[in-house]
């Protein structure tokens, strides 16, 4: 059977392109979290890559596509290594720069070539990059979180035959050259088409299911009720003792710890001025909006009469500030509510591993300290604490 390139490219542009579209739609109406979003990035630079490269195939004076393909391809693979790393919830940055720099260098060296550089310009500057990148991708989903779903070692089995074929393509580019049967018949265009199509199908399937089953992984640190309590709100101890146990887990993980503090002043002062049954409206308000507006896997705890304590896991210290800022907001709309508009001083506080480390009663002072700072701050009702 005799195949031209240009039909071969055009198939696999369409069945990535399609799948693509439909990861990257569903990513949008879940309001995906960070993995999510970056995968649909890595589908995103796979279209993009079969788009150039089905341009090339059909107008090979079009060299500069093959600039923007091969920068795509290894975009598209290292946002798949980026989001397993968001997955499980390790460092972005220096990551994110090395992909970068992948992603220009298999850009530059096509264009320092220019027109002369043939079908295979750059070559070599992709195929390190994606054996590193598909590699690395492979191991990711082989440890943390990634490793207790059985689905995401499918997703390792596709990175790791992707780091392999190309390790193997590198080989026989260097020893054989691109010319020669052996590698246009194993590791040609063709060939490497019919396998992106193979991969693609899967990843995007594989992706699909870790994320519908991201929420259930995460309730796995969610606590059991106090059964002395209503309110699902935890005792100093029992709250001691799961937040000492989360953040031992999350340093295997270097995830970041939050205890949010939220305190309520002037409830004396509400109970002298305006009577006890007002008084007793906020508290139980309070209370009751805490653990309503709090996410739902967090521990909610006691922290003396006049604060709470919550402890979540968060992805980054601007992501502690939007679920302290959504508590604070929350509480404020319910207590103006109750108790005929007698509004108390609220004052939310956060404490971070990052600043405090994995140690639960350095996390709790900090974040009571700071609470205590915010509460008197007229321009601020929400602050986060810094390590002294």
């Amino acid at each position: 059977m005799n195949l031209d390139l240009a039909s071969v490219v055009l198939m696999t542009a369409l069945v990535v392109n399609v799948s693509g579209v439909l990861f990257i739609l569903e990513t949008l109406l879940r309001r995906d979290e960070g993995a999510g979003r970056i995968w649909a990035l890595g589908f995103l630079a796979a279209m993009l890559t079969t788009l150039a490269y089905t341009m090339w195939a059909q107008e090979p004076e079009a060299w500069w596509a093959i600039a923007v393909g091969n920068a795509a391809f290894v975009a598209g693979t290292g946002c798949m290594w980026l989001g397993c790393r968001r997955f499980n919830r390790r460092r972005m940055d220096w990551a994110a720069g090395l992909v970068a720099a992948a992603v220009l260098a298999a850009a530059l060296s096509v264009t320092l070539e220019g027109p002369g550089g043939g079908d295979w310009a750059g070559a070599l500057w992709m195929f390190v990059p994606l054996v590193g990148f598909a590699g690395a991708g492979a191991v990711e989903c082989l440890r943390g979180a990634m490793r207790e779903s059985r689905t995401a070692w499918v997703l390792g089995a596709v990175l790791g035959v992707q780091s392999l074929y190309y390790v193997s393509r590198t080989t026989a580019f260097l020893t054989s050259g691109p010319d020669s049967p052996l590698f246009q018949n194993v590791f040609g265009s063709i060939p490497m088409s019919f396998l992106t199509v193979i991969l693609t199908i899967v990843a995007v399937v594989v992706t699909s299911v870790l994320r519908a089953s991201r929420a259930p992984m995460r309730g796995e640190v969610r606590p059991a009720p106090s059964p002395s309590s209503g309110d699902a709100i935890l005792g100093r101890e029992q709250f001691a003792q799961d937040l000492a146990a989360l953040c031992e887990r999350a340093s295997w993980r270097s995830e970041l710890v939050g205890v949010i503090a939220v305190r309520v002043d002037d409830l004396d002062q509400i109970s002298t001025a305006f009577g006890s049954e007002v008084a007793r409206s906020v508290t139980e308000t309070w209370r009751t909006g805490v653990r309503r507006h709090a996410p739902a896997d967090a521990l909610v705890a006691e922290d003396g009469p006049n604060g709470l304590f919550v402890g979540v896991l968060v992805d980054s210290a601007a992501d502690a500030r939007r679920q302290a800022g959504a508590i604070y907001r929350g509480l404020f709309e319910d207590l103006g509510k109750v108790g005929g508009g007698v509004i108390p001083v609220v004052g939310v506080g956060i404490g971070l591993s990052d600043a405090a480390g994995y140690d639960a009663d350095a996390l709790k002072s900090l974040a009571r300290e700071t609470a205590r700072r915010a509460a008197a701050n007229v321009e601020t009702s929400v602050l986060l604490g810094d390590a002294e």
